[in-house]
């Protein structure tokens, strides 16, 4: 398996997951994905997920299937290692509050077959 040092998606995934399991990051900070805090600014400290979209090697979007008749392509970090990512499968909210809703589903995705990534707005999830 490649380490962390091969492998930037699992790197910057690695950041995500630490900065949803520390999320009163005070440092000053960046736009995007490696941005070091959760949330529109560093002195909110609501939101506990930043939700991301993978996309293959031949640049489609990663989407699963969960539960009965349901697809998704948004994600949430779970756990890295290395270039292996457990994430938990976000599905679409019916409420005004959060666009995205946990579910109990998780894949674990391989992240050498994985190209591109991209970060949707950071979100508060009951988790």
């Amino acid at each position: 398996m490649e380490n962390e040092e091969t492998c930037c998606i699992g790197r910057m995934l690695k950041v995500i997951e630490v900065l949803q399991n520390n999320a009163n990051c005070t440092q000053n900070c960046e736009e995007g994905c490696s941005k070091p805090f959760l949330g529109p600014t560093i002195v909110q400290n609501v939101y506990n997920t930043r939700p991301v979209n993978l996309y293959t090697k031949n640049g489609n979007l990663l989407t699963v299937n969960y539960g009965e008749n349901n697809t998704s392509s948004v994600f949430r970090v779970e756990c890295v290692n290395g270039c292996c990512a457990r994430l938990r499968i976000l599905g679409t909210s019916t409420t005004k509050d959060t666009s995205y809703t946990n579910t109990n589903e998780f894949i674990t995705v391989n992240l050498k077959n994985i190209s591109c990534m991209s970060c949707l707005n950071d979100i508060e999830l009951n988790i």
